[in-house]
């Protein structure tokens, strides 16, 4: 299995776990918590199909990555991915975030600019700012998120079943826009996550994009569910969308896992837009109905 190494913990090295299939341009993957690179196989399909090289991998702490106590911060995210690209001497990268992996994006373009990188697509993202502060009126309440700590540290299976079940709205699309099975799978992945990054990874969603935002300087896509319990889409994709001149679809009834509800409608904009050249951008929303329903 290939690896990268990114870092030290005592004497254990840090490793990251990646795949990297077909040719052409390359697409970089980066998962939502509390999963692995294997939550792309809709996309990594699509993209392989459309000729494209994909090459997803498992931040620290899941997947098959490494589980080491330290490194849980978007700066140390950011760098992972930096070693990534470098080390895989990637150039004109696509770079696609599903949740928590819009935060790499994010930070990635924050501290290390767009030179390696042609197109971001942030899905169901996490920035600008998820916390609500007196200049964040829209946030969400930290007693949240203390509450999510909570739960994770009293009994974390049954934080991740309870997770699953918002992160997909199983109590309507239970059945038909995913089976029981697909659930299972996600919590058999889940819960084989570290213990250590499940609980710390929830501190890093209320980290502050807003400062990477204005030196993002190339064309980006914001796709979001309107139906969306786990990152309200006023407090993030609507913001984002407006704060990097992004065009924003919306989804309609879609939750927080629609690269897997909606691959079909994710697919078809991901592909659409990767595939557009700079000048026919355009900042606008879009309301797209499901194919699926």
């Amino acid at each position: 299995m290939p690896y990268i190494t990114v870092g030290q913990e005592n004497l254990s090295d840090i490793k990251i776990h990646y795949e990297d299939h077909g040719k052409g341009s390359p697409v970089v993957l980066i998962h939502g918590f509390p999963f692995s690179g294997a939550a792309w196989e809709k996309q990594e399909a699509a993209l392989l199909k459309a000729n494209y090289r994909v090459i997803t991998y498992d931040r620290r702490g899941f997947g098959q990555s490494s589980q080491p106590s330290i490194g849980y911060n978007y700066d140390t995210f950011a760098d992972d991915l930096q070693k990534l690209i470098t080390e895989l001497d990637l150039k004109d990268v696509i770079l696609v975030g599903h949740s928590m992996g819009t935060g790499e994006i994010a930070r990635y373009l924050g501290t290390f600019g767009s030179k390696r990188i042609s197109r971001a697509v942030f899905i169901a993202p996490i920035p600008p700012f998820l916390l609500k502060t007196e200049d964040n009126k829209t946030g969400v309440d930290g007693s949240v998120f203390e509450g999510i700590k909570s739960a994770i540290v009293a009994d974390r299976p049954l934080y991740i079943a309870e997770f699953i079940k918002k992160f997909y709205n199983t109590d309507i699309n239970l059945g038909t826009l995913l089976s029981k099975e697909k659930t299972y799978s996600d919590f058999n992945l889940g819960t084989s996550a570290s213990a250590i990054a499940t609980l710390a990874c929830v501190s890093t969603w209320l980290t502050d994009f807003r400062r990477d935002l204005p030196k993002i300087d190339i064309p980006c896509l914001v796709i979001h569910g309107d139906a969306d319990r786990i990152l309200p889409i006023e407090s993030t994709a609507a913001l984002l969308a407006k704060a990097i001149n992004a065009r924003l679809v919306k989804i309609a009834n879609g939750p927080h896992g629609i690269p897997w509800t909606h691959a079909e409608l994710v697919n078809k904009e991901l592909l659409e837009f990767i595939s557009e050249r700079p000048l026919e951008q355009a900042n606008k929303t879009e309301d797209r109905s499901s194919e699926l329903r």
